[in-house]
């Protein structure tokens, strides 16, 4: 019986196979392919699409299985190993959870299925890691687990851990046990196996398996005094080798650099103790018949004893059987030990003399000055001599008079003539002389960047040699050409005495203008530098906070950089005028115009900084920066631009200079309250200092008016007394004081004459009244408010009757009316009793004159409520979304403005969405003149309120609905208007406030239509046509950017002409605008020569003759090949190419270097002129030659240094290899013979199924 199982769901069944997944049919982990599965051979050459009853080749059907990542693995558990044995719960108990929860954890596939025994039989399907994991965890949590120990050596204990842990690991997902292995500081040998009774037999096998190959390996280390090395080693370690080859093991012998004796053998046992007593043997061989001598050498001479890398002294040991002992290159001692039978030292001691007078060493004298021209420009001279005598070396000594020639005594003595040769003609041709400068003076006479040290060397032909500071000398010297040199020096003194006469001044310019002196990236000094030269101008460190600017040069040029400088400084001060000029937020938006036009062109015209608050900022000034007179015009422009938009007035009041401090009041309070009493009007007062008595007013003509009798009353006051007091009052108290549209300050005012200023919500104090005037009306002002704030303190409880129909009006809206009141009559309560109380008493509570004004103002509030009408206005329903507005905004100024309640009738969704379709159409807000517009109730808007104000908010609700009219826009430049993703025109609808409907494309028609209030759509019709206008230069625009040129360029060319990462092509592209496209390299239709250029005509010609041009200079170059070993590759290239990039800017070549797995990867290419391109190859054959000592070194020690590998790796294993038929044996990858070093070369013994051996 079967039950499948996933995570949804389990269903019913008690007994047999539970599946949790489909079965993969696949091969079984353990299966080894053959060697013509593995490497199956190529097709045969056929006709294409033969057919044939076999398959065409073993790359068919037999090889899916290896390629296939999914394995099976099956085993069983016992009944008595089971740990959970209730067979009525099979498919639905814990097992089945067990197994779902493995299935998720590690993504596997489990089947399982119960034995006739009870054993339970598992099949894990997945990838081999999943698989092993999936086994491991079910064994644990499924089957009952045991425990046993097996011991082994301490010292094995590491080959069952494996590095970093990986064979442990592999070990324990193979058994499925738990493996604990005691610490290294634990003396316990027994390592603990927890598992299946089965796991656990595996686990100990395998371990065991591991410890008894160790047993089978040793390694010995065996001291010998380290001059009978070379004797086991043998001449060219030939005799180690043959040791390794005999015994099987592994002999390493410190080289001779290092202070090591011990020799270490590793290997099998039995090899290693072959190997031990074989070295033993040689050893107590030499000890027995060896005897030395001493012999002095100079020490100049011992390194051609040595030879390159020992190679003379490993010639001696093989001609003559002895070793020879040299002394460290680093000591003093001039003594040679010859090590060897008695009979062969007579022998080598005449080679150890024959090769140490092989070389001959030489000094010439000429003098250090000299020793440069001898050398030559890049070593040429030298070179030559080098070219000719390979084996001369030839060292100069800085500082010295001596230049040291070493080599074979006839080629010595050729150098050492052409040398004295060259040293006789230079010494006829060369001069110098030595002057003494001040060191103050060098870095002037160097200049910036070297220019004026590089400028007389140039021009007179000679070497200037100025000391560094660090050496604190003042000797210059000159050498080259004997006039060139005495020109050099007059010039050098002249810069002297120049600089001798210079002088230092000081310019106070304030540090905010330093930038702007300095300009972005320095341009603008750069450009003062440029003027003057000769003249040194430092600006103080920003975080000095100096306004000191430094001039320093010949007194002259400093006067007149002096001059020019305080002419840009007067220029600075000039255009940093400022000034501020207030406009009506609402009118921000016009100033700045559409995209910007309006203002930036004001900015251009006047030539002025224009900045204006941000959107979210609550301030209403524009600020303009510049001169005067153009900030003055720019304000005048901004001004007449508002003057324009509204009706605004502007006046000028004199009022005293001397009086507009106290006018102005505490942080603004007595001229922002003149301000917000008549409606917002902008009054400016003159700048402090000024002298100016003018005072400007700028708003609404009557509210202008108002301002400007305020203002003169309140200057009159102050010029005839200025008294003040001040009172303190709790802020809810103020809006009561103030009274309704500030009634009763207003009373108190005209009674008293004095003037009395509340705190604006930004102030501190927010209890403290300012009473201003004369001081018998500031008094009788004060002593009434006093009077008002004590009654006001004074709390009393009163009640009023209200028809219970007006109680919703009071309470609505969370009880908005009633907040209202509380307000404006000094925080009085006013409870209204409970709904469904049917009670008409009202109770009011707070200060007496609060709560008799709320009384009345209640009664006020009911004769309104019982005057009101309804006037019902029809509109569309279509449109009332329109009317309301972006959420209700319209309507809510409606119902503010005229104190009124709208009401919007109940959608009707079918008459909205279905509409008679035999119905009159309409247009543009209006009736059709077919037939009248019939309402219907939903098209009904009720508007309550007292009559005359209904009618004026039914005229406004009218006057909010929209109208459509078409704009006549050609088809094809529709998708512009829309823009990107509908960008542009969702800018249109959000500026213009309308709605703009562009027809689908399908339908091709030359018309937009813009709906919205009348005004909105007039604007908006205007910017559609606008755009068009811009839309169709931009049309003819790129209609002349399309002119085209074609040309042919050989394809070899156009990695030049490209460029490093495009550098070259898009410098062209940006020179002359165009566009440049070269043949696609994949496309074969395309012609692989052709270059494409598009613009402007001109520009296309222009970049056309720039390709050309560069064309031309490419065909002069010459491309050469340098074959260079491939290891010193890396060293030349240097970290991220900055070594090889250095060298083809210094030569002016271009150099590649072949792709990994190049046929030819010692193939490096230069390209460039001829005479660059040769002095490149020979600079990258002197660093091959100087890299590669390094890497042969490299190599030797770490060959020596390398650790003995653990025994080689199982690998790849197939069956039916030809290596295993008769005769034949399997390449060994340790072998050298079969896998040789690069570098050395193994002369093949025999053929094998490889093949013959190819090196």
């Amino acid at each position: 019986m079967k039950c499948h199982l996933n995570e949804q769901e389990i269903e019913e069944n008690k007994g047999g196979l539970i599946i949790f997944s489909a079965t993969i049919n696949v091969t079984d982990e353990a299966y080894i392919p053959t060697y013509l599965e593995a490497f199956p051979p190529l097709p045969e050459k056929g006709t294409p699409g033969e057919k044939t009853g076999e398959p065409a080749s073993a790359w068919g059907s037999k090889i899916r299985p290896i390629k296939a990542s999914v394995i099976t693995q099956v085993f069983h558990v016992p009944l008595e190993e089971r740990r959970y044995k209730d067979n009525s719960q099979f498919g639905e108990g814990e097992e089945a959870k067990v197994c779902l929860d493995i299935m998720q954890r590690t993504g596997a596939h489990i089947e399982l299925s119960l034995a006739k025994d009870q054993g339970l039989s598992i099949m894990v399907t997945g990838k081999l890691d999943s698989v092993m994991k999936a086994r491991k965890e079910i064994v644990a949590r499924l089957q009952t687990q045991a425990s046993a120990t097996v011991a082994i050596p301490k010292e094995h204990h590491r080959f069952v851990i494996g590095k970093n842990g990986e064979k442990l690991q592999e070990l324990e997902l193979k058994t499925a046990t738990k493996i604990a292995i005691p610490r290294p500081d634990d003396p316990s040998a027994n390592i603990r196996i927890t598992g299946t009774k089965e796991g656990i037999e595996k686990a100990r096998h395998e371990i065991l398996l591991i410890s008894a190959e160790q047993d089978k390996r040793a390694v010995e280390r065996l001291s010998l005094e380290k001059a009978f090395h070379p004797f086991i080693a043998g001449a060219h370690n030939r005799l180690v080798q043959e040791l390794s080859q005999e015994t099987g093991a592994r002999i390493s012998i410190p080289p001779p650099s290092l202070p090591k004796d011990e020799i270490v053998i590793t290997g099998e046992k039995e090899a290693v103790a072959l190997a031990l007593s074989r070295i033993r043997a040689i050893y107590d061989d030499k000890k027995r018949k060896t005897t030395t001598i001493s012999v002095e050498v100079k020490k100049s001479q011992h390194k051609y004893i040595i030879g390159p890398k020992g190679n003379t002294l490993q010639e001696i040991l093989e001609a003559t059987g002895v070793s020879v002992e040299m002394p460290p290159l680093d000591s003093g001692s001039e003594t040679i030990i010859l090590r060897g039978e008695p009979d062969k030292l007579g022998p080598a001691l005449t080679q150890v003399y024959a090769k140490a007078k092989s070389v001959m060493v030489v000094e010439v004298t000429a003098p250090a000055w000299l020793h440069r021209f001898i050398i030559g420009k890049k070593g040429q001279n030298i070179g030559r001599i080098t070219q000719q005598l390979p084996r001369v070396h030839i060292e100069f000594t800085d500082g010295e008079e001596r230049i040291s020639l070493e080599g074979p005594t006839e080629e010595v003595e050729q150098a050492q003539a052409q040398i004295q040769e060259i040293i006789k003609d230079l010494l006829v041709r060369m001069d110098y002389t030595e002057v003494f400068i001040d060191q103050r003076f060098h870095r002037h006479l160097i200049g910036k960047n070297g220019t004026n040290i590089n400028r007389i060397k140039e021009q007179y032909k000679v070497s200037v040699r100025i000391p560094q500071d660090s050496e604190r000398s003042g000797l210059v010297r000159i050498e080259g050409d004997p006039k060139g040199v005495q020109l050099a020096r007059r010039e050098l003194i002249e810069m002297v005495q120049r600089m001798e006469n210079e002088r230092t001044k000081d310019l106070i310019v304030e540090q905010k203008f330093h930038r702007t002196i300095i300009g972005q990236k320095g341009e603008k000094i750069k450009e003062v530098r440029d003027k003057f030269p000769e003249v040194i101008i430092n600006f103080p460190d920003p975080s000095q906070k100096s306004d000191i600017v430094q001039l320093r040069g010949p007194k002259n040029e400093v006067e007149k950089c002096a001059k020019f400088l305080q002419k840009i400084i007067a220029d600075l001060i000039e255009n940093s005028f400022s000034l501020s000029v207030p406009i009506f937020k609402q009118f921000h938006k016009n100033i700045i115009g559409k995209g910007g036009a309006n203002i930036k062109k004001i900015r251009e015209e006047t030539n002025t900084k224009i900045d204006l608050p941000t959107e979210n900022s609550n301030s209403e000034m524009i600020v303009i920066t510049g001169k005067k007179s153009n900030c003055e015009a720019a304000r005048d422009r901004i001004l007449a631009i508002q003057r324009e938009l509204a009706n605004i007035k502007e006046m000028e009041v004199t009022i005293p200079a001397k009086l507009h401090n106290s006018l102005i009041g505490s942080k603004g309070c007595l001229v922002r309250s003149i301000m917000e009493d008549c409606g917002g009007v902008h009054i400016h007062f003159p700048s402090e200092g000024s002298g100016s008595d003018k005072v400007t007013i700028r708003g609404p003509v009557g509210e202008v008016e108002k301002a400007k009798k305020q203002l003169l009353q309140l200057a009159e006051e102050k010029q005839v007394s200025n008294f003040t007091a001040e009172l303190q009052a709790k802020p809810e108290y103020h809006k009561f004081l103030i009274g309704r549209g500030g009634a009763n300050i207003r009373r108190v005012r005209d009674r008293t004459g004095a003037r009395i200023i509340f705190p604006s919500p930004d102030d501190t104090e927010q209890e403290l009244i300012t009473i201003v005037g004369k001081e018998e009306a500031v008094r009788q002002a004060q002593k009434e408010l006093e009077s008002l704030v004590k009654n006001l303190d004074d709390v009393v409880e009163d009640s009023m009757v209200v028809d219970v129909r007006h109680h919703r009006h009071f309470v609505c809206r969370r009880g908005q009316v009633l907040r209202e009141l509380a307000e404006e009559y000094g925080g009085v309560a006013v409870s209204f009793p409970r709904t469904g109380a049917n009670s008409q008493k009202v109770t009011l509570k707070g200060a007496k004159d609060c709560v008799e004004a709320a009384k009345k103002r209640i009664q006020e509030i009911i004769e309104d409520l019982e005057s009101q009408v309804s006037v019902e206005v029809a509109i569309p329903q279509r449109y009332h979304r329109a009317v309301m507005g972006p959420k209700g905004c319209r309507i809510q100024h409606i119902t503010r403005e005229h104190e009124v309640q709208i009401k919007f009738p109940e959608r009707d969704d079918i008459l909205f969405h279905s509409p008679n379709p035999h119905a009159p159409p309409q247009e543009n807000g209006e009736v059709s003149p077919e037939a009248e517009f019939v309402p219907r109730k939903c098209d009904i808007i009720t508007i309550s309120g007292r009559a005359e104000k209904c009618e004026v908010a039914k005229a406004a609700l009218l006057a909010l609905v929209p109208i459509t009219e078409d704009v006549k826009v050609s088809y094809e430049l529709h998708r512009y208007i829309i823009g990107q993703k509908g960008s542009g025109i969702r800018k249109m609808m959000e500026e213009y406030e309308v709605n703009i409907w562009v027809p689908q494309p399908e339908r091709q028609l030359d018309v937009i239509k813009v709906t919205g209030l009348v005004a909105n759509v007039e604007r908006a019709k205007q910017g559609l046509l606008d755009r068009v206008k811009e839309l169709q230069a931009e049309q003819e625009d790129r209609a002349l950017r399309s002119f085209k040129v074609t040309m042919s360029v050989d394809p070899k060319f156009h990695p030049k002409i490209i460029g490093r990462k495009g550098a070259v092509i898009s410098q062209i592209r940006k020179d002359h605008d165009v566009s440049i496209q070269f043949p696609d390299k994949g496309d074969e239709q395309q012609v692989r020569d052709l270059i494409v250029i598009s613009g402007y005509e001109r520009n296309v010609e222009e970049a056309r003759q720039s390709i050309q041009q560069l064309v031309a200079e490419l065909q002069e170059m010459v491309s050469q090949d340098v074959h260079l070993d491939p290891r010193t590759h890396a060293r030349i290239i240097g970290a991220r190419g900055k070594a090889i990039r250095k060298l083809m800017e210094e030569f002016k070549v271009d150099i590649r270097f072949p792709q990994p797995g190049s046929d030819e990867p010692d193939k490096v290419t230069v390209t460039g002129l001829p005479e660059t391109v040769d002095n490149a190859i020979d600079h990258l054959l002197n660093l091959e030659e100087e890299y590669m000592l390094s890497v042969t070194e490299t190599e030797t020690l770490a060959a020596y240094m390398k650790p003995p590998s653990g025994g080689p790796a199982k690998g790849f294993v197939v069956r039916d290899a030809p290596w295993n038929a008769a005769g034949n044996k399997a390449p060994d990858m340790s072998s050298a013979e079969d896998f040789p070093t690069f570098g050395t070369g193994v002369a093949p013994k025999q053929t094998s199924a490889w093949g013959p051996k190819k090196f």
